[in-house]
């Protein structure tokens, strides 16, 4: 071997030892409306499953106007792969006694991890009589609930500060919340910062960063839309141009997830949620990497 290949290969050992480690991962997906979407889910589900995720979470909205999408596919996950499945819940268009009722039923059902969300907003200027706290609060009340909530490191859209949405991050943690999970980031530093910030106000839980794996991102720039997550600059750089390349996107989508996981696990993070939507290519690759394999190929 030349000493050009032996230092190519003691680089490439070097940067594989960083990713390996105790790592853990979850999965969100979110629930088919047709048959297709049906077909798609379940190849995803049945290929990340291999993976032995610790959890994976299903979402809902208000805006669906009906919980039986989520609920199908939260029993189904658990009645075909044996997965801890966790719905998402939310209380912005819910009165407390509905959501004690949907509350005990999961109970009843032997589901007993949840994702408590205050909700997007039905309409402009919507004012919620509960929030996140409040559900997190009212759960704990019907079952000792295993709870994950939303934190934010570039902060909520919605909130007036960050110091606000600190606080409360702090009231659903204080009302009983178990774990929160990021939604998905660029900046690694960013996060970093936000959970420095989150230890000195006293928020003791793991902080699991949202990992949303690039594949598409003319897609991608129309989700920060909706959001205040900010693409760092390099990003743009590499994906300009590759706008009808969507083979190369995924590609460079896979690197920029794992150089950031790679970061990330320097800093001590074991526990990682993928942002799926519903694919299982990018985020298997992901895995596979990290030297969390499907051990029965």
């Amino acid at each position: 071997m030349s000493m050009f290949h032996a230092t190519q290969q003691a680089v490439l050992n070097q940067y594989l030892a960083e990713l390996q480690g105790n790592i853990n991962v979850s999965f969100e997906f979110f629930p088919p409306r047709t048959d297709e979407m049906e077909q798609i889910l379940w190849k995803t589900i049945n290929k990340l499953s291999k993976l032995n995720p610790i959890f994976v979470s299903v979402t809902y909205s208000a805006h669906s106007g009906t919980r039986n999408y989520t609920d199908k596919t939260i029993k189904d996950i658990k009645k075909r792969t044996g997965l801890i499945a966790a719905p998402h819940l939310t209380c912005i268009n819910e009165t407390p006694q509905a959501l004690q009722t949907i509350a005990q039923e999961y109970w009843n059902n032997g589901i007993h991890n949840i994702v408590a969300l205050r909700g997007d907003q039905i309409k402009k200027n919507y004012q919620s009589s509960m929030y996140a706290s409040d559900l997190v609060y009212l759960l704990k009340k019907i079952g000792n609930f295993d709870i994950a909530v939303a934190a934010y490191p570039e902060v909520h859209p919605e909130a007036k500060n960050a110091q606000s949405d600190l606080i409360n991050l702090k009231k659903k943690i204080d009302a009983g919340a178990n774990r929160a999970i990021t939604q998905f980031f660029f900046d690694v530093e960013q996060y970093l910062r936000f959970r420095d910030l989150c230890v000195s106000v006293g928020i003791d839980i793991e902080i699991i960063p949202g990992i949303l794996p690039i594949f598409n991102f003319r897609q991608l720039q129309h989700f920060i839309t909706f959001t205040k997550v900010k693409i760092p600059h390099w990003i743009y750089v590499i994906f300009h141009g590759l706008d009808h390349d969507l083979e190369t996107q995924k590609m460079l989508g896979t690197f920029v997830a794992i150089d950031m996981i790679r970061v990330l696990l320097k800093e001590g993070v074991r526990n990682f949620h993928f942002y799926t939507l519903n694919r299982s290519d990018l985020t298997y690759a992901i895995c596979h990497t990290l030297g969390i394999k499907n051990n029965k190929i």
